[in-house]
């Protein structure tokens, strides 16, 4: 699944992210994820509010959510608003972990293939897990067919 199959604007975080910090509008790195979030957060969630209120569809994909954010928004806002936490469980981590670093650049090109151990991997997607499932927000596990999982998303979107 992609935006572009729901004809939707999309918008990475990560490429926000990259845009301030190579313009130098910020002395952060790629690597200072959650000074990176108190920086990113604020500008995001004013991409939502006005894109909300100018009535467009927009998906924002990207890990700079912090699991309270929905205290930023009253229910105006709230109502308009889905969001989806995804995330692979450690089986089929360990199960596809060559897959996985196989796809990294299906979207943007990475190199974190050297970087990412499996074990890096298996804690990340813990930590979101167990933060945004502790905060009652939906997420969605890829736990044996990615496949199914995206077809998951692309029903609670339609």
């Amino acid at each position: 699944m992609t935006a572009g199959k729901f004809k939707y604007p999309y918008l990475s975080i990560d490429h926000l992210k990259m845009g301030l910090i190579r313009s130098g509008n910020t002395g952060l790195t790629p690597e200072d994820d959650d000074e990176l979030t108190e920086y990113l957060w604020p500008i995001v969630r004013e991409i939502i509010k006005t894109a909300i209120e100018n009535d467009q569809d927009l998906i924002i994909e990207g890990c700079y959510a912090p699991a309270d954010w929905r205290q930023d928004f009253d229910e105006n806002y709230l109502k308009n608003i889905r969001f989806i936490c995804l995330a692979m469980t450690e089986e089929y981590i360990e199960d596809h972990f060559d897959d996985i670093i196989g796809h990294e650049s299906e979207i943007e090109s990475r190199l974190i293939k050297e970087d990412c151990t499996i074990n890096d991997l298996k804690q990340c997607n813990r930590w979101f897990i167990d933060t945004f499932g502790s905060a009652g927000e939906m997420v969605m596990l890829i736990e044996d067919d990615f496949g199914k999982a995206l077809a998951g998303i692309s029903s609670s979107l339609t």
